[in-house]
């Protein structure tokens, strides 16, 4: 595929491919967007803390399918994969503790899981932070590695007290190990990701990975909380605005109503589909946060008030896109906000960008707000 992403800015980059008439650029960018992979790795001796992480991670229990469990069915030294089931995009690999022999050799350890192939790892320990797990961070920062983090599991009945005295003790273990500027220890209740510091480790992670790596996992976690479900929904602004400038520029070349509208209602509805993935709003998605919560499974499908959220159908998205058609129709010129934000390429077929732009957007909000709903719902937000 065409490397659209070397900009720092998405949607920069998107308006400078199609200003150029970059068509096919734009269509691998659709591509991209909604098929771009993730790889994270776990770090760390295995048990039931680092099982719930990885599942966690995915919006799985212990006993759904796909779950990791908590002795994988592999040799302690073997590293271990788990895709999503819902986005197969995302793969968590689950990495053997470095071994606690000495003489310890980093770069054999590394070559043997493959380290160079995630796109970050998190170092994880539960109570002591073991010394060679260090000397893996301080060999991947000389390799230019900087997605790589320390995460403190919590056990199960731990105190926050009691975590920060573990915290502090793994930095006094960075130190005497000579790295210069610690980083962070990051607090994580594997069972809550929502509480402690996994949010702000979040926050660096995205800033970290490069920004459609970023975009990537972004989408395929759960939603945990209303500011995450909030970003979601802002993510999908670069694929959206990407979508609008297909359906103007294949407008543009091949200008018959029944083919544009055939290409427009198949690109939204994958649009749409991955957006109910992402902001978990299909029905395992939304039985699962049921169980792991303690709420009622018909209460939180109830919440689901805009009907993409329950399932996207061609049929409906057939009838927004036919409606943004007719609102547009009844406007003599495109309107400000669409004019600047269309590519000169695309402002030939301004109509069909417009129209699949609103629809799409308005499509989005809806599920959003019903995302939102339901997290709040769940997590006991308000009361």
């Amino acid at each position: 595929m065409a490397d659209v992403f070397r900009s720092l800015n998405l949607l920069g980059t998107l308006k400078e491919s199609m200003d150029h008439n970059k068509l096919s650029d734009i269509k691998d960018a659709v591509e991209d967007l909604l098929i771009s992979r993730i790889n994270l790795a776990v770090m760390g001796e295995r048990g039931d803390e680092k099982a719930t992480f990885i599942n966690s991670l995915h919006g799985l229990s212990s006993g759904d399918d796909g779950a990791a469990p908590s002795r994988p069915p592999v040799s302690p030294e073997e590293v271990a994969s788990f895709p999503n089931p819902k986005h197969p995009v995302f793969r968590l690999w689950d990495l053997p503790a470095a071994p606690s022999t000495s003489p310890f050799e980093p770069e054999g350890y590394m070559d043997r899981v493959k380290f160079a192939r995630y796109n970050a790892v998190f170092i994880t320990f539960n109570r002591a932070l073991p010394p060679n797990s260090v000397r893996v961070f301080l060999e991947a920062r000389s390799q230019q590695r900087q997605t790589v983090y320390f995460v403190l599991l919590a056990s199960a009945g731990s105190t926050e007290e009691q975590l920060e005295g573990r915290r502090k003790a793994g930095l006094e273990v960075l130190t005497s190990q000579g790295v210069a500027a610690p980083p962070q220890v990051y607090r994580v209740r594997p069972s809550a990701l929502e509480k402690l510091d996994f949010p702000g480790l979040l926050e660096d992670l995205g800033r970290d990975l490069p920004e459609i790596r970023a975009h990537a996992l972004l989408l395929a976690l759960p939603a945990l909380t209303s500011t995450l479900v909030a970003r979601k929904k802002e993510a999908f602004s670069a694929l959206v605005w990407a979508a609008a400038s297909l359906s103007a520029g294949a407008a543009a070349a091949v200008p018959v109503p029944f083919v544009a509208s055939v290409v427009d209602c198949g690109v939204a509805a994958r649009v749409l589909s991955k957006a109910q993935l992402s902001l978990c709003l299909d029905e395992g998605s939304v039985e699962r946060l049921a169980r792991q919560r303690g709420a009622e499974p018909s209460r939180l499908k109830g919440l689901r008030t805009c009907v993409l959220s329950a399932g996207v159908t061609k049929g409906e998205v057939r009838a927004r896109l036919a409606a943004a058609e007719r609102d547009l129709a009844a406007v003599s010129v495109p309107s400000k906000l669409a004019e600047m934000a269309m590519p000169r390429h695309a402002r030939s077929a301004g109509r069909s960008f417009a129209a699949m732009l609103q629809a799409l957007n308005a499509a989005i909000d809806e599920m959003a707000a019903d995302a939102q709903k339901i997290v709040a719902a769940a997590l006991g937000e308000g009361k």
